[in-house]
């Protein structure tokens, strides 16, 4: 199957997180999405241990050119250190590579969380270390969160690190 073949029957994505030391509506997050179309994803997360279900989606509205950021919009479970909750964000995000040599794609925006019931500006950097090894350090607009990753095909392994300290796993597939 070529890349693009792949690409076009691998529309579904499950995906799973364990962490150690959260709230329990954290410790164990489950996700299945479907992209409806290469800008437009949706499904839903599910977290066993708190018994909470809640929607995903995520939609491309203006795509990264030379000059210009991407602009993504989207929803997601409230940020990791709340017991519920919704997220709604929208960021700007934008790879460097071409521009700075470095491997590096900064991202920026504003997420408003339904537990806190208020605006927080979140941001983060994707660096791609080599072929299937990259790491996002992830701020939600109230803690730091590194994770790395390790991509073979159509699976993703990878650690993350809520705080800085607590350690979890997470996989995910694409079919």
């Amino acid at each position: 199957m070529s890349g693009a073949e792949q690409q076009d029957a691998d529309k579904w994505t499950y995906g799973v997180r364990v962490v150690s030391n959260v709230i329990d509506r954290a410790k164990w997050r489950n996700t299945l999405t479907y992209r409806f179309h290469p800008r437009f994803t949706a499904g839903v997360e599910y977290n066993p241990l708190a018994g909470k279900v809640s929607p995903l989606a995520n939609v491309v509205a203006l795509t990264e050119t030379h000059v210009r950021p991407a602009l993504i919009l989207g929803t997601s479970s409230d940020r990791i250190g709340t017991p519920s909750g919704q997220s709604f964000y929208a960021t700007l995000s934008k790879n460097l590579k071409h521009a700075t040599g470095l491997p590096v794609a900064p991202y920026a925006g504003i997420a408003y969380g339904t537990f806190e019931d208020r605006l927080r500006v979140i941001g983060g950097l994707n660096i791609n270390f080599a072929e299937r090894w990259s790491s996002t350090i992830l701020f939600d607009g109230v803690r730091i969160h590194p994770t790395a990753n390790y991509t073979r095909g159509r699976h993703q392994f990878g650690i993350i690190f809520e705080r800085g300290r607590n350690p979890g796993m997470n996989y995910s597939v694409s079919f």
